[in-house]
Protein backbone atom coordinates (compact mmCIF):
# COMPACT_ATOMS: atom_id res chain seq x y z
CA UNK A 1 0.00 0.00 0.00
CA UNK A 2 1.21 3.53 -0.74
CA UNK A 3 0.86 4.63 2.87
CA UNK A 4 3.21 1.87 4.05
CA UNK A 5 5.70 2.52 1.25
CA UNK A 6 6.04 6.14 2.23
CA UNK A 7 6.15 5.43 5.96
CA UNK A 8 9.91 4.98 6.00
CA UNK A 9 10.91 8.23 4.31
CA UNK A 10 11.67 9.98 7.60
CA UNK A 11 11.56 7.86 10.73
CA UNK A 12 11.46 10.91 12.97
CA UNK A 13 8.20 12.13 11.40
CA UNK A 14 6.32 8.91 10.84
CA UNK A 15 4.00 6.88 13.07
CA UNK A 16 3.97 3.24 12.08
CA UNK A 17 0.54 1.70 11.56
CA UNK A 18 1.26 -1.11 14.02
CA UNK A 19 0.74 1.27 16.94
CA UNK A 20 -2.85 1.98 15.93
CA UNK A 21 -6.16 0.15 16.04
CA UNK A 22 -7.02 -2.14 13.11
CA UNK A 23 -6.92 -0.33 9.75
CA UNK A 24 -9.77 1.64 8.28
CA UNK A 25 -11.35 -1.17 6.29
CA UNK A 26 -11.43 -3.45 9.35
CA UNK A 27 -12.01 -1.09 12.26
CA UNK A 28 -15.04 0.47 10.58
CA UNK A 29 -17.73 -2.11 9.80
CA UNK A 30 -18.53 -2.86 6.21
CA UNK A 31 -15.81 -5.24 5.00
CA UNK A 32 -16.90 -8.17 7.14
CA UNK A 33 -20.66 -7.95 6.99
CA UNK A 34 -22.65 -4.74 7.11
CA UNK A 35 -24.23 -4.03 10.52
CA UNK A 36 -27.56 -2.32 10.85
CA UNK A 37 -27.17 1.29 9.85
CA UNK A 38 -24.27 0.74 7.46
CA UNK A 39 -24.63 2.41 4.05
CA UNK A 40 -22.81 -0.42 2.24
CA UNK A 41 -25.95 -1.78 0.49
CA UNK A 42 -26.55 1.66 -1.02
CA UNK A 43 -23.12 2.13 -2.57
CA UNK A 44 -23.13 1.09 -6.25
CA UNK A 45 -20.11 -0.76 -7.59
CA UNK A 46 -18.00 1.10 -10.12
CA UNK A 47 -19.85 4.37 -9.63
CA UNK A 48 -18.44 7.77 -10.53
CA UNK A 49 -18.27 10.53 -7.94
CA UNK A 50 -21.36 12.16 -9.42
CA UNK A 51 -23.25 8.87 -9.30
CA UNK A 52 -22.20 8.36 -5.68
CA UNK A 53 -23.33 11.88 -4.85
CA UNK A 54 -26.72 11.31 -6.42
CA UNK A 55 -27.31 8.03 -4.56
CA UNK A 56 -26.05 9.45 -1.26
CA UNK A 57 -28.79 12.08 -1.38
CA UNK A 58 -31.25 9.38 -0.40
CA UNK A 59 -29.11 7.79 2.30
CA UNK A 60 -31.07 6.74 5.39
CA UNK A 61 -28.39 4.53 6.96
CA UNK A 62 -28.61 6.37 10.28
CA UNK A 63 -31.06 8.70 11.97
CA UNK A 64 -29.11 11.84 11.05
CA UNK A 65 -30.94 12.03 7.73
CA UNK A 66 -33.98 13.13 9.76
CA UNK A 67 -31.99 15.80 11.60
CA UNK A 68 -29.98 17.35 8.78
CA UNK A 69 -31.45 19.24 5.86
CA UNK A 70 -29.63 17.22 3.22
CA UNK A 71 -26.69 14.94 2.51
CA UNK A 72 -23.50 16.96 2.06
CA UNK A 73 -21.21 14.90 -0.15
CA UNK A 74 -17.59 15.57 -1.02
CA UNK A 75 -16.56 17.91 -3.83
CA UNK A 76 -13.50 18.49 -5.94
CA UNK A 77 -11.60 17.08 -8.92
CA UNK A 78 -12.28 13.41 -9.53
CA UNK A 79 -8.53 12.85 -9.84
CA UNK A 80 -7.38 15.21 -7.06
CA UNK A 81 -3.92 14.54 -5.71
CA UNK A 82 -4.99 15.58 -2.20
CA UNK A 83 -8.13 14.75 -0.25
CA UNK A 84 -9.10 16.62 2.92
CA UNK A 85 -11.43 14.76 5.29
CA UNK A 86 -13.25 16.64 8.03
CA UNK A 87 -15.76 15.60 10.67
CA UNK A 88 -19.24 16.48 9.40
CA UNK A 89 -21.01 19.38 7.68
CA UNK A 90 -21.86 22.37 9.82
CA UNK A 91 -24.87 24.66 9.86
CA UNK A 92 -23.99 26.55 6.66
CA UNK A 93 -22.89 23.39 4.85
CA UNK A 94 -26.16 21.68 5.72
CA UNK A 95 -28.15 24.61 4.34
CA UNK A 96 -26.09 25.11 1.17
CA UNK A 97 -25.31 21.46 0.46
CA UNK A 98 -21.56 21.94 -0.01
CA UNK A 99 -18.65 21.01 2.29
CA UNK A 100 -16.51 23.64 4.03
CA UNK A 101 -18.44 26.75 3.01
CA UNK A 102 -19.03 28.10 6.52
CA UNK A 103 -16.60 29.95 8.84
CA UNK A 104 -14.31 26.91 9.16
CA UNK A 105 -14.32 26.62 5.39
CA UNK A 106 -13.26 30.23 5.03
CA UNK A 107 -10.37 29.66 7.40
CA UNK A 108 -9.44 26.51 5.49
CA UNK A 109 -9.40 28.47 2.23
CA UNK A 110 -7.03 31.02 3.77
CA UNK A 111 -4.75 28.32 5.14
CA UNK A 112 -4.65 26.45 1.83
CA UNK A 113 -3.76 29.69 0.05
CA UNK A 114 -0.96 30.37 2.55
CA UNK A 115 0.33 26.83 2.07
CA UNK A 116 0.35 27.23 -1.72
CA UNK A 117 -2.43 24.70 -2.30
CA UNK A 118 -5.23 25.78 -4.68
CA UNK A 119 -8.60 24.91 -3.15
CA UNK A 120 -9.86 23.92 -6.59
CA UNK A 121 -7.15 21.26 -6.79
CA UNK A 122 -8.20 19.35 -3.66
CA UNK A 123 -11.15 17.09 -2.92
CA UNK A 124 -12.89 18.00 0.33
CA UNK A 125 -15.30 15.76 2.21
CA UNK A 126 -16.34 14.66 5.69
CA UNK A 127 -16.38 11.38 7.59
CA UNK A 128 -20.11 11.94 8.26
CA UNK A 129 -22.33 13.34 5.52
CA UNK A 130 -25.23 14.70 7.58
CA UNK A 131 -25.23 17.52 10.13
CA UNK A 132 -25.76 16.52 13.76
CA UNK A 133 -26.92 19.33 16.02
CA UNK A 134 -28.42 19.56 19.49
CA UNK A 135 -29.95 23.00 19.94
CA UNK A 136 -30.74 26.20 18.11
CA UNK A 137 -29.49 29.63 19.15
CA UNK A 138 -31.32 32.25 17.20
CA UNK A 139 -31.12 31.20 13.57
CA UNK A 140 -28.01 29.04 14.09
CA UNK A 141 -28.04 25.36 15.02
CA UNK A 142 -25.27 24.22 17.36
CA UNK A 143 -23.01 21.38 16.24
CA UNK A 144 -22.92 18.12 18.18
CA UNK A 145 -20.09 15.65 17.64
CA UNK A 146 -21.21 12.57 15.66
CA UNK A 147 -21.25 9.25 17.47
CA UNK A 148 -19.27 6.22 16.37
CA UNK A 149 -22.49 4.72 14.99
CA UNK A 150 -22.80 7.68 12.62
CA UNK A 151 -19.17 7.36 11.54
CA UNK A 152 -19.66 3.66 10.87
CA UNK A 153 -22.86 4.28 8.95
CA UNK A 154 -21.11 6.74 6.64
CA UNK A 155 -17.83 4.84 6.30
CA UNK A 156 -18.85 3.14 3.01
CA UNK A 157 -19.33 6.56 1.38
CA UNK A 158 -15.86 7.68 2.44
CA UNK A 159 -14.33 4.42 1.28
CA UNK A 160 -16.04 4.85 -2.09
CA UNK A 161 -14.74 8.41 -2.43
CA UNK A 162 -11.21 7.23 -1.66
CA UNK A 163 -11.48 4.45 -4.23
CA UNK A 164 -12.78 6.70 -6.99
CA UNK A 165 -10.62 9.78 -6.40
CA UNK A 166 -7.59 7.71 -5.41
CA UNK A 167 -5.67 10.67 -3.94
CA UNK A 168 -1.94 10.57 -3.38
CA UNK A 169 -2.28 12.35 -0.02
CA UNK A 170 -5.11 12.20 2.53
CA UNK A 171 -5.21 14.92 5.20
CA UNK A 172 -7.43 14.10 8.18
CA UNK A 173 -8.81 17.25 9.80
CA UNK A 174 -9.51 16.79 13.49
CA UNK A 175 -9.98 13.90 15.89
CA UNK A 176 -13.21 12.49 14.44
CA UNK A 177 -11.82 12.12 10.91
CA UNK A 178 -8.49 10.81 12.16
CA UNK A 179 -10.02 8.23 14.49
CA UNK A 180 -12.55 7.18 11.86
CA UNK A 181 -9.68 6.20 9.56
CA UNK A 182 -6.82 5.37 11.93
CA UNK A 183 -8.57 4.01 15.01
CA UNK A 184 -9.81 5.31 18.35
CA UNK A 185 -6.36 5.41 19.95
CA UNK A 186 -4.98 7.91 17.47
CA UNK A 187 -4.33 11.35 18.94
CA UNK A 188 -3.95 14.29 16.56
CA UNK A 189 -2.16 16.34 19.21
CA UNK A 190 0.57 13.71 19.45
CA UNK A 191 1.03 12.90 15.78
CA UNK A 192 0.04 15.93 13.71
CA UNK A 193 2.56 16.95 11.09
CA UNK A 194 3.73 13.38 10.48
CA UNK A 195 3.13 10.86 7.73
CA UNK A 196 1.16 8.06 9.33
CA UNK A 197 1.36 4.42 8.31
CA UNK A 198 -2.03 3.09 7.26
CA UNK A 199 -3.69 0.56 5.00
CA UNK A 200 -5.01 3.27 2.68
CA UNK A 201 -3.44 3.43 -0.75
CA UNK A 202 -2.30 6.97 -0.02
CA UNK A 203 0.07 8.99 2.12
CA UNK A 204 -1.85 9.89 5.28
CA UNK A 205 -1.33 12.74 7.70
CA UNK A 206 -3.51 14.43 10.33
CA UNK A 207 -3.92 17.92 11.68
CA UNK A 208 -6.47 19.95 13.60
CA UNK A 209 -9.90 20.83 12.26
CA UNK A 210 -10.11 24.52 11.28
CA UNK A 211 -13.10 24.99 13.58
CA UNK A 212 -10.81 24.41 16.57
CA UNK A 213 -8.81 27.47 15.54
CA UNK A 214 -11.96 29.58 15.45
CA UNK A 215 -12.76 28.50 19.01
CA UNK A 216 -9.48 29.86 20.40
CA UNK A 217 -10.26 32.65 22.86
CA UNK A 218 -7.21 34.86 22.48
CA UNK A 219 -6.03 36.49 19.26
CA UNK A 220 -2.46 35.30 19.81
CA UNK A 221 -3.67 31.77 20.38
CA UNK A 222 -5.68 31.88 17.15
CA UNK A 223 -2.71 33.27 15.25
CA UNK A 224 -0.35 30.57 16.49
CA UNK A 225 -2.91 27.83 15.84
CA UNK A 226 -3.48 29.11 12.31
CA UNK A 227 0.25 29.21 11.58
CA UNK A 228 0.61 25.65 12.82
CA UNK A 229 -2.30 24.58 10.61
CA UNK A 230 -0.65 26.19 7.57
CA UNK A 231 2.61 24.36 8.35
CA UNK A 232 0.76 21.04 8.56
CA UNK A 233 -0.93 21.61 5.19
CA UNK A 234 2.36 22.62 3.59
CA UNK A 235 3.94 19.48 5.03
CA UNK A 236 1.19 17.38 3.47
CA UNK A 237 1.69 19.12 0.12
CA UNK A 238 5.40 18.30 0.25
CA UNK A 239 4.44 14.68 -0.42
CA UNK A 240 3.10 15.61 -3.84
CA UNK A 241 5.55 17.33 -6.19
CA UNK A 242 9.22 17.19 -5.27
CA UNK A 243 8.76 15.96 -1.69
CA UNK A 244 8.26 12.41 -0.53
CA UNK A 245 7.20 11.23 -3.96
CA UNK A 246 10.51 12.21 -5.55
CA UNK A 247 12.43 10.61 -2.73
CA UNK A 248 10.66 7.37 -3.55
CA UNK A 249 11.40 7.68 -7.25
CA UNK A 250 7.85 8.16 -8.56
Amino acid sequence: MRGDNYAGHDATRTLESGSLDPPFHESVPGSHGAPQGDASPLVPDGATIEELRQVARGCTACELHRLGTQTVFGEGPKDAGMMLVGEQPGDREDIEGHPFVGPAGGLLDNALDRAGIPRDDVYVTNAVKHFRWEEQRGKRRIHKKPAMAHIRACAPWLRAELQVVHPDVVVLLGATAAQAVLGSRFRVTEHRGTFVGSDLDAIVTATVHPSSILRAREERERHDAFEGFVRDLAFAASALDGGVRSQQGG
